[in-house]
Formats: C-alpha cells, sequence, structure tokens
C-alpha cells in the first residue's frame, strides 16, 4: 500500500544548480532525491520540496515528502536513500505522513539565515559558506532599516523576476541581525520570500550598514516596487534554508 514519507533534508548547494529538477540538467537535489527513490520503489517517483532553493544556496531543514509503496520500515528506507545519496545530500528525518500531507502547499513559513565573515583573516573552511563584505557593517544602522521591512509588503524591489504575474506580497515575521566572532548572520523567518528575495534584502541591508543607503530608504523603496533601486544580490554561498513551518 502506498504511504505518504515526510522528510527533512540537509544539502551543500555548492555544486548543484538548485532544488528543482530540470530536464537536461543532472545536478539538481530535486533530480538526485527522485533517482534514489524511483530505484527504490521500483518505478518513477517525485520528491516534493517545500519550496525551490536557487543554484549554490544550502539546506539544514528542507521539508519534503515523497510517495511510496515499498516493503520497508522507516528506518530501512531512510537507511537506503542516505546509503545512496551523494554524500552532500541527507535526509536527517523520515517518518510517515498523512495522506494529505503536502510539503509545498501546506508550509506556512519558512527560515532563512545568510552568513557573512567580517574577520580579520581568511576564512579558509568556510570560505564556501559566507561572503565577505567590503568593509565592516554598522549592526544598529542595519537593524534599523531592517525594523522597516517586518510586516506586510509588496517586495517587487527584492524580486529577481519583473515580469513576475503572481502577487509579490509577502510578509516577515522577524529579522535578526547578529555578530557571533567574526561572523555576521542575517536570519529571516516570514511566510514565504520571492526567488533572490533573501539575498536582495541582504544586498540591500549591507549597503546600509556600509553607508552607502540610509535606513530610513526602506519604506520609499518598498513602494518603488523597483528592482533596480534596491542593493547588490549576495551571493548564493552565503545563504541557508533553516526550517519550514507547519500549523
Amino acid at each position: 500500500m502506498k504511504k505518504n514519507y515526510k522528510m527533512i533534508i540537509s544539502y551543500d548547494g555548492s555544486r548543484y544548480h538548485g532544488w528543482e529538477n530540470q530536464p537536461g540538467v543532472e545536478m539538481t537535489i530535486q533530480g538526485k532525491l527522485n533517482q534514489v527513490f524511483s530505484r527504490l520503489a521500483e518505478t518513477e517517483v517525485e520528491v516534493i520540496g517545500a519550496g525551490r532553493t536557487d543554484a549554490g544556496v544550502h539546506a539544514r531543514g528542507m521539508t519534503a515528502n515523497v510517495h511510496l509503496d515499498v516493503p520497508y520500515t522507516e528506518e530501512e528506507i531512510l537507511q537506503y536513500a542516505n546509503r545512496y545519496l551523494p554524500d552532500d545530500i541527507c535526509i536527517t528525518e523520515l517518518k510517515t505522513a498523512s495522506d494529505r500531507f503536502h510539503s509545498r502547499y501546506l508550509a506556512t513559513g519558512k527560515t532563512y539565515c545568510y552568513t557573512c565573515y567580517i574577520g580579520d583573516r581568511k576564512p579558509v573552511f568556510q570560505r564556501k559558506y559566507v561572503y565577505i563584505p567590503d568593509g565592516i557593517p554598522d549592526i544598529p544602522r542595519m537593524r534599523q532599516a531592517a525594523s522597516h521591512l517586518k510586516g506586510e509588503h509588496d517586495f517587487a524591489s527584492f524580486s529577481h523576476n519583473p515580469r513576475m504575474k503572481k502577487s509579490t506580497v509577502r510578509e516577515i515575521y522577524d529579522i535578526r541581525i547578529e555578530k557571533k566572532g567574526p561572523m555576521l548572520t542575517f536570519t529571516y523567518h516570514g511566510s514565504g520570500f520571492l526567488q533572490y528575495m533573501v539575498r536582495i534584502l541582504t544586498g540591500t541591508l549591507l549597503e546600509v550598514g556600509l553607508g552607502l543607503r540610509e535606513p530610513d530608504s526602506i519604506p520609499e523603496l518598498l513602494q518603488a516596487r523597483n528592482r533596480s533601486l534596491a542593493g547588490f544580490t549576495a551571493p548564493a554561498k552565503g545563504l541557508c534554508l533553516m526550517k519550514v513551518d507547519y500549523q
């Protein structure tokens, strides 16, 4: 009997063309998962993810689900998948879920973390997972700017797709900007995020921190709904999906 399985997945996105399986593109996270579970089920299956992380973006807590008709326990399925997945993809949890559970449609929020390195030595072992800004950003200025981004807004100015036909309104519940040693982190918790939105938000806040724009310019930027007025798109390598919320 076919069952629906919910998974939590961690992956290093450095060498992948994002989450979404694409025709003619071998290196995607979803594509690798599809291959392994199709081999296990001896039929084509599709793993459904809670969202689509871009090329080079990482995850510690991507949620996904897959329907399988196999005579194995949850632990056996988990062990099989991790045995055949590449070393940079790991399923950390796998449990039977309700037949109606859908990782994308039922998601109520996501948390992303963007990490910058502001130390005075080269981050040799973290270099693939951090962005090094040109200077030391002013944290109070960035927090002031971030306060204007919280709540429900039209984030068209922070969208990579200017021709997007769907609504660009999203709600940001919280933005935390913290320094821990040489690491500067931006943690975003919201209802959902547009393509490149977190990376554009981070680039814009960094520009505020480096004195290239004023904190109180953010409301006008939101109202403009013009991507060209926002900050640069921070590199993908610093971004990680931390958690997906469900009711």
